[in-house]
């Protein structure tokens, strides 16, 4: 019969506590490691520093909202329960934007946040997998997205709109121009530096989402139009290459500016709150129509993380000249690793997707 519980024992227990200098509460403010356990104020700075750049911004604020909550207590203290309340208080005081869904986007990326937080907590030592708190407190399911793909004649308005208002429609409609060739991410385009460019393949390397690294076809034209924004703007070559005219780079609140201003000369544009992300739905859903849906995946980047599609998505992987191809059948331009034999794809009325850039 075991001695756990006996007063005497623990009597002993204590004795031998006091005569090694140890209190019950260093115990408990230990873990098996032998390592302190932290409070939220104290290893929140350690873990922002760990994380990337885009998870530092995602993560940033609602790490903050834990210290304020829980500022002085270890973070193995905390239960699954306080957590749910934290993200339940967060989805109801998020801010009301127009495109707001009932704060379910705060609280989704407040559990996420947590999630990474004790992640890191679990690499470290402090706590144990089993006892990640974070785990056990299930995301709200995410809605059904808004966005689709525009029709021809309303992406015709929106580029026409954006280039010829403001200040610098140049840079507005090679913005514009870039992310219907592309469909890339808003990142790909903001981090895009002159060195990215391999002129003679017409390709430029995206940096996007989750430190992911791909060569993107471009077409010649908008190819020249990056060559001549470098040189006019002074883009350095290990720099950002968008610039407004002041050699100023380009910032992601550029894009708000944007599509607020053509947002005010079409009301559709401000109503359905369209954003670059848009411009990403209509790319794809065109390729996908013409070119089939392998050919989409890799012209979005997720080429190498399928997910609905199965694991046969695994085997059926576009090459690169099949992006360019479908870029050229996009465009209505020939391009340098376009298979051969392929003629631009037209639309109704007899005209490519994209018009001439100027």
């Amino acid at each position: 019969m075991s001695g756990a519980g006996k007063p005497e024992v623990m009597q002993a227990a204590m004795m031998l506590l006091r005569q090694m200098g140890i209190t019950p509460e260093d115990l408990l403010n230990t873990t098996a490691s032998g390592v302190p356990v932290p409070t939220f104020a104290q290893y929140v700075p350690i873990v922002a520093a760990a994380v990337g750049p885009g998870s530092q911004r995602m993560y940033s604020t609602y790490w903050a909202k834990a210290v304020d909550r829980w500022a002085d207590r270890r973070i193995d203290s905390v239960i699954p329960s306080e957590i749910e309340a934290a993200m339940r208080e967060i989805q109801a005081t998020a801010l009301r934007r127009r495109n707001n869904r009932g704060g379910r986007s705060a609280a989704e990326h407040f559990i996420s946040a947590m999630r990474c937080f004790y992640k890191r907590a679990v690499a470290d030592g402090h706590i144990a997998e089993g006892a990640n708190p974070a785990r056990k407190v299930p995301k709200p399911a995410r809605l059904t997205s808004t966005r689709s793909a525009l029709a021809d004649d309303r992406l015709a308005e929106l580029t026409a709109a954006a280039g010829s208002s403001g200040n610098d429609p140049e840079l507005d409609s090679l913005i514009l121009r870039f992310h219907i060739e592309t469909a890339c991410r808003r990142g790909g385009l903001l981090g895009l530096r002159p060195m990215d460019l391999d002129v003679e393949q017409c390709l430029v390397l995206l940096r996007e989402k989750g430190e992911t690294f791909r060569w993107q076809p471009v077409s010649p034209t908008l190819m020249a139009f990056l060559q001549q924004h470098c040189r006019e703007r002074g883009s350095p070559a290990d720099e950002v290459l968008l610039r407004y005219r002041s050699g100023k780079p380009v910032g992601r609140r550029s894009y708000d500016y944007l599509f607020t201003r053509v947002g005010e000369l079409l009301p559709w544009v401000r109503v359905q709150m369209i954003s670059a992300h848009w411009l990403r739905h209509t790319t794809l859903t065109w390729v996908e129509r013409v070119y089939g849906y392998a050919v989409a995946l890799a012209y979005a980047g997720h080429a190498e993380t399928p997910n609905d599609a199965g694991t046969t998505a695994r085997y059926v992987k576009a090459t690169l000249q099949e992006i360019a191809t479908a870029l050229s059948g996009l465009t209505g331009e020939p391009h340098p690793l376009a298979l051969p034999g392929n003629l631009p794809v037209l639309d109704s009325a007899g005209d490519v997707l994209i018009g001439e850039y100027d």
